[in-house]
């Protein structure tokens, strides 16, 4: 009987949503697997972007056979956006995938997640530099520990929003975003880890510490979409415009393409999200943010190291700019479409399963004593 009551509450939960986020993703692997003997197939050029192109497009149509907001947002970010721009670049012959000697689990694995392998030669150069550069971005399991209690608390607080003033409420917004990246991010890199026994560049930073948009964009805040975004965007422009503008302008047009797709990408996300007609306001807040990381590069460069905040005055200007415009541009979209009410409907459910299946296991050790 307990057994019984143990299948049917696993049952219960992968109905649907789950079986769905299982057949996109064999989906996806079955993609990759092509992908990868295509690779060593076709040489880098038109011949293999030809190949790769249905992929492309198939994983732009696969999150949309997922509806909620955690197992549809995990699955259009790694393979709508990472997983295509790594095949892009593979395609030509660039980019983490285009190692000849890559086995297929790696393959896999940096392919679809967000991570990045660190190679020997840059290992050793890493490991020579910590001395002078203490905080690599790596974190302890405490440190994960304490961000994931410091989640619980704010999932928590939710439940007293109508006790809350709203200027808060988005600031806990902010929090509880930046906590969930980074675990889940965490989380994937970790499984990353165990499977393939090589260690991995860190995603996050300390955001939160950042002394200039420059620091919170570039050196702190999901670094994986930096690493993709460099690459695929930022240095193709660069080395395009600098024949035409010179080099002096050419990496502010880079800059600016940049954050233009990053934002293009993020209604993409949100549209995965909330499956409603694109507002634009996303992508005004990374062309706001582009801007005005253009002005703060112009700036240092006419200062030229003569004068700079203070370490706390940047971080707290940089935090503060962050979060206004985040709740002028960011949140309305996300808010609009009920994302923050179904993400902690999804979270209550994710926790009500986990508390049935203790209850039978508790239940069925307890039959058998």
């Amino acid at each position: 009987m307990a057994v019984d009551q143990i299948n049917n509450v696993i049952v219960h939960w992968t109905e649907g949503e789950i079986n769905s986020f299982i057949k996109v993703w064999l989906s996806a692997y079955i993609s990759l697997f092509y992908c990868y003997f295509a690779g060593k197939i076709l040489t880098g050029g038109i011949s293999r972007l030809t190949c790769f192109l249905p992929v492309v497009c198939l994983f732009l149509l696969l999150p949309l056979q997922l509806h909620s907001m955690h197992l549809g947002g995990i699955t259009a970010f790694f393979l709508a956006w990472l997983a295509n721009f790594k095949l892009l670049m593979f395609a030509f012959n660039t980019g983490p995938l285009a190692n000849p000697s890559i086995s297929f689990p790696r393959f896999l694995a940096v392919a679809c997640l967000p991570i990045k392998l660190i190679q020997q030669n840059t290992r050793k150069k890493t490991e020579e530099n910590e001395t002078s550069t203490p905080n690599n971005g790596h974190r302890s399991v405490k440190n994960y520990a304490m961000k994931g209690l410091l989640l619980a608390l704010i999932v928590k607080t939710h439940s007293f929003e109508e006790y809350i003033h709203p200027i808060i409420i988005l600031v806990i917004y902010c929090f509880h975003i930046y906590f969930a990246l980074e675990i889940i991010l965490a989380i994937a890199a970790a499984m990353a880890r165990g499977f393939l026994g090589a260690e991995l560049e860190p995603q996050f930073n300390e955001p939160y510490l950042s002394t200039s948009l420059q620091d919170f964009w570039g050196r702190r805040w999901n670094l994986m979409v930096s690493r993709i975004l460099r690459p695929s965007v930022y240095l193709p422009v660069l080395h395009w415009s600098t024949g035409i503008m010179g080099r002096q302008w050419a990496p502010l047009l880079a800059v600016m393409s940049t954050f233009i797709v990053s934002g293009l990408m993020h209604e993409l996300i949100f549209f995965y999200l909330g499956r409603v007609k694109p507002t634009w306001e996303i992508t005004w807040f990374f062309l706001l943010h582009g801007v005005c990381l253009n002005v703060e590069i112009v700036v240092k460069k006419v200062v030229n190291g003569r004068w700079q905040f203070p370490r706390l005055v940047g971080t707290v200007l940089t935090a503060g700019f962050v979060m206004v415009t985040g709740f002028w541009l960011f949140f309305p979209q996300l808010l609009r479409c009920g994302g923050d009410q179904r993400g902690l409907a999804e979270l209550s459910a994710v926790g009500a399963f986990v508390k049935d299946v203790a209850r039978a296991v508790g239940f069925a050790v307890n039959s058998r004593v």
